[in-house]
């Protein structure tokens, strides 16, 4: 059986002797409840503001002047910087990561020094059009045959049925259509 722990009061905290414990137990609804004053030489040890050494802040970057001037730090004016893709860079690109990647065999004759170099090849600018139309023929991602991934729901999918209109007068204007 397992035995019922509960926190004692009288541990860490002072309780009334004398005069005052009579005056509490005969004044206090529950007197088994602590009087919640701490003993001092045990609840904080070492006391607070008994260190000897002071805090001081440490240095950083930012508590340097030179080296934090009022420009960097302003927020207000940090504009967005422009990049420009031309053209070309962007259809390069498009192909290059179009292609499977390959692994280019080292050079001959810088082996000895420890060294090694990549063989690229040269490559010509081609017009953005045809690399996006290139790039569109080799690699069709979605066929009649090979759908793209649906989403898969826990409840069956809404497929809109005609109802019975609701009840109108025949003649008038009713522009309303009821589906289930």
């Amino acid at each position: 059986m397992a035995t019922r722990k509960i926190a004692d009061h009288t541990l860490y905290h002072l309780s009334p002797k004398g005069f005052w414990k009579k005056f509490r137990d005969a004044v206090v609804v529950d007197p088994d409840i602590s009087s919640g004053l701490p003993i001092a030489g045990i609840n904080r040890f070492p006391p607070p503001g008994s260190r000897p050494e002071r805090y001081c802040t440490p240095a950083t970057k930012a508590s340097d002047p030179a080296q934090n001037p009022y420009w960097k730090r302003d927020v207000r004016r940090a504009y967005p910087q422009l990049s420009v893709v031309t053209q070309a860079e962007l259809s390069s690109l498009l192909v290059e990561h179009a292609e499977a990647e390959t692994l280019f065999a080292p050079v001959e004759g810088l082996e000895e020094h420890g060294q090694t170099a990549v063989s690229e090849e040269v490559k010509k600018p081609i017009d953005l059009t045809a690399a996006i139309a290139t790039i569109g023929a080799a690699r069709q991602a979605y066929s009649e045959s090979k759908l793209p991934p649906t989403i898969p729901i826990p409840y069956k999918r809404w497929r809109p049925e005609r109802a019975a209109d609701a009840p109108h007068d025949p003649d008038s204007y009713f522009p309303m259509l009821m589906f289930k």
